[in-house]
């Protein structure tokens, strides 16, 4: 075939799938649903941080049993965890006798705008000290979600007394483990992706959800292509329809980031790799897996592409002891998707149950 006969066919192919794509993106934005799930009773509340009590919920087979404080990350809304009916691992827990209270960030106010990590972190122990005084003075399991993980390994350092048992999810710690491209990524978008440093007198500016959408988008260009090219071939009336409107309107609904969390996070975390070079310190303290002397587990999703499988993994190494699951789903699907009940969901709360 002669160059130009080719790279005419590739632009026609190219051009095929992007209509296709925007086929998919129409349909998404006109498809009907939309999350109408009420947020339980808030049990204590701080700044724009609230503790959601799912224990109370209708449904629950034992309101009041093994409290567990589930921490999302920051950079996302809480509600992935109670996303719709049939999608919600918290109302899933609840169903099998735990009572799970549900962290929610929320978006940061004028006081969160000046938090960095060790300031979020040690918000979450002063949750975990009201989880514990809602059980009459028991502690809390603690489950962290991705970014979520890392703040909740932190506080459960921090606090021992106050947890009994530590569930990481999909939490990175080796940055650079499976996804040096996204090391060499950050460190080229940096100077871009973090908020200037404010002028002394001034109030400092947030990272923009926009920055931080763009920057996860651009660890894998071509999901979104996939993704909505695929969903022109899905029945709008189907629950699979539901699902993926659900999810992506989750994802669009982002939340911004601090300016110290995200430099920390950017420069520190992804850049500098601190946590695995035994670098990472929270209140001038170094963050050290080894010293975690009580039951852990260690969540790996067999594909996640925005926390490399490798990266994982070697939380589950520098802990003591520690339980792994790998769960057959992506880093969302596998607390949202078809195969969530049983490929996370159940062994999860049996872990739970009779460890944490």
């Amino acid at each position: 075939m002669p160059p130009e006969l080719f790279l005419d066919a590739l632009l026609q192919e190219a051009t095929s799938r992007l209509g296709r794509m925007a086929l998919g993106i129409g349909a998404y934005r006109d498809h009907a649903y939309h999350r109408d799930l009420p947020d339980p009773p808030v049990i204590w509340q701080e700044g724009t941080t609230r503790l959601l009590d799912y224990g109370t919920q209708a449904g629950g087979k034992q309101a009041g049993g093994k409290a567990v404080l589930l921490a999302p990350s920051l950079v996302n809304r809480h509600y992935v965890l109670d996303l719709a009916p049939g999608q919600s691992l918290v109302r899933y827990l609840a169903s099998q006798g735990l009572r799970p209270l549900l962290l929610d960030w929320a978006a940061p106010g004028p006081e969160e705008l000046r938090f960095d990590l060790t300031a979020y972190i040690a918000r979450l122990g002063r949750a975990l000290a009201a989880a514990r005084a809602a059980q009459g003075g028991s502690p809390a399991a603690l489950l962290g979600y991705c970014m979520g993980g890392n703040l909740a390994l932190a506080a459960a350092l921090r606090h021992p007394d106050d947890v009994s048992g530590l569930a990481l999810l999909a939490t990175p710690w080796d940055f650079h483990a499976g996804g040096a491209h996204q090391a060499a990524l950050v460190q080229q978008l940096a100077p871009q992706l973090a908020p200037p440093l404010p002028e002394p007198g001034t109030e400092p500016e947030p990272m923009a959800v926009d920055l931080l959408q763009a920057f996860f988008w651009a660890l894998d260009p071509l999901t979104v292509l996939r993704k909505f090219t695929g969903f022109t071939r899905t029945d709008p009336e189907s629950e699979a329809a539901q699902r993926f409107v659900a999810m992506e309107d989750w994802l669009n609904d982002g939340i911004p980031l601090a300016n110290a969390v995200a430099r920390e996070c950017l420069e520190g975390w992804y850049g500098g790799n601190t946590p695995a070079r035994g670098e990472w310190r929270v209140g001038g303290e170094v963050m050290q897996p080894a010293r975690w002397r009580k039951p852990a587990l260690v969540v790996l999703p067999e594909r996640d592409k925005l926390v490399p499988k490798a990266s994982a993994e070697a939380l589950f190494h520098a802990l003591p002891g520690a339980w792994r699951h790998d769960a057959p789903s992506g880093h969302i699907g596998m607390v949202v998707g078809p195969r969530a009940e049983t490929g996370l969901w159940q062994p999860l709360a049996e872990w739970l149950r009779d460890w944490a």
